[in-house]
């Protein structure tokens, strides 16, 4: 047997050809990039089965965000959101604005800028999605997230609400979002960057509708006192944070106080907005015909008397029947909570006359609630923070309603959490957890 010479001599173990290598593969588009698409799409083929009533006389001059919109263009500021040419206070800055802006590009209540706002509007509840799943999924798992995307792309309210309510509900709504999913990380971080960044946001929110305000401080609360637990410093994060949160919000105070010469910290109609819900009309949850776009009387009052005036007179009028009737005042207030969270205010021939639409609403609104009621009851044991911060949003959110009045698209804003809740929900019961031992706060 004649042996190879040693040099020719191959080791097993030793590959003779060089490694391949692997071609560079695509990069994976993110699921949340579809959930995006399918969302746009869904909610811009709803726009022109719905936009016509925003040309209507009635919605030219009823809609509040644009006539202070137009004040803005036509060099008067701020103005009102009623027939007047007095400056105000009643809505607050950031979607007057946006709607100015269109209007400049689009023509003032075109039909090409109420288009471009309902545009605007979906492409602002469609971008939602990105922060639902990546809440969701932080939250309770890729297939929560999975779910919880998909089904805000394709949630009914999520769907009719931004193609037709030309407001600032979906601004909010994105804002509310992000500032969720950015308290996550806040819980887990002391970085200053990351809780000023949410004192801006959630400032911006607040510019946007001031009921942000009831949601921001509970996050950064929580996020503060988590961080205390673990030991990590929590009052620098948390002064930051505040002090970016009242720095974004501070131009608007001081904007009201050159104008009107007393503090207004965001908005001046609180007065407004209790007397029209509180002043014994019980038919609907609005006495609508006593608001000054509806109401000679009330606004000649509001051009005769001043803005402060008015709201003052009205606050005085809502507070004396309060005083008299805290009985029926208790009994409304619980009303309108039921209202709310299920859509329920009365099956009346002539209440359903105007709302034709709210048999279907009350088993979709109360279908969610009790959805997202059980995801926070199953999630309280294994995923104890995510149910106490998810709790906490939905329930401090809408509580002013209750006391002032409430209306359909107030609840919009949280819809994204109600869906993620219900997700974990259907997930929870479709595949039981081990579910882990209550941790302590």
């Amino acid at each position: 047997m004649i042996q190879e010479p040693l040099e020719l001599q191959i080791d097993s173990r030793t590959q003779i050809f060089p490694t391949q290598i692997d071609a560079p593969t695509k990069p994976r588009v993110p699921i949340y990039v579809w959930m995006v698409l399918l969302a746009l799409v869904i909610r811009i083929a709803v726009i022109p089965f719905v936009y016509s009533e925003w040309m209507e006389p009635y919605f030219v001059s009823h809609w509040e965000q644009g006539n202070v919109a137009r004040a803005l263009l036509s060099g008067q500021g701020f103005g009102s959101p009623f027939p007047s040419t007095q400056p105000s206070a009643i809505m607050p800055p950031i979607y007057p604005m946006i709607v100015a802006v269109i209007f400049k590009i689009f023509g003032v209540h075109t039909i090409a800028s109420v288009l471009a706002t309902l545009s605007l509007n979906a492409l602002l509840s469609s971008l939602a999605c990105i922060p639902v799943f990546l809440m969701a999924k932080r939250s309770f798992g890729q297939r929560v997230g999975l779910w919880a995307g998909w089904g805000w792309a394709c949630s009914p309210y999520g769907i009719y609400f931004s193609a037709e309510w030309a407001w600032s509900t979906h601004v909010l709504l994105l804002c509310l979002a992000w500032l969720l999913y950015l308290a996550q990380d806040l819980e887990r971080s002391p970085k200053l960057l990351l809780w000023t960044g949410f004192g801006v946001l959630a400032g911006f929110a607040a510019l946007t509708e001031p009921v942000a305000l009831t949601v921001a401080p509970f996050l950064m609360a929580l996020a503060a006192w988590r961080l205390f637990r673990s030991g990590n410093r929590w009052f620098l994060p948390g002064f930051v944070g505040c002090i970016a949160l009242a720095v974004t919000i501070a131009p608007w105070p001081l904007r009201n106080y050159v104008v009107f010469h007393r503090f207004i910290p965001m908005r001046d109609s609180m007065g407004l907005e209790l007397k029209l819900g509180n002043d014994g009309y019980t038919r609907h949850w609005i006495h609508a015909d006593r608001h000054p776009n509806h109401d000679a009387l009330e606004l000649q009052e509001y051009n005769q008397s001043g803005e402060i005036a008015y709201m003052a007179h009205k606050s005085q009028q809502a507070k004396a029947y309060i005083s008299q009737h805290p009985s029926e005042y208790v009994k409304m207030t619980a009303r309108r909570a039921l209202y709310l969270w299920t859509g329920y205010w009365s099956f009346s021939k002539d209440y359903l006359a105007e709302e034709p639409l709210d048999p279907p609403n009350v088993f979709m609104a109360s279908v969610m609630t009790l959805l997202a009621f059980l995801g926070i009851y199953l999630a309280r044991k294994r995923y104890p923070w995510e149910a106490i911060r998810y709790a906490g949003v939905i329930f401090l959110f809408p509580a002013m309603y209750y006391f002032t009045h409430p209306q359909a698209y107030h609840m919009r804003p949280i819809d994204p959490v109600l869906v993620i809740l219900g997700c974990y929900a259907i997930n929870a019961l479709r595949k039981p957890e081990v579910v882990a031992p209550a941790i302590k706060a």
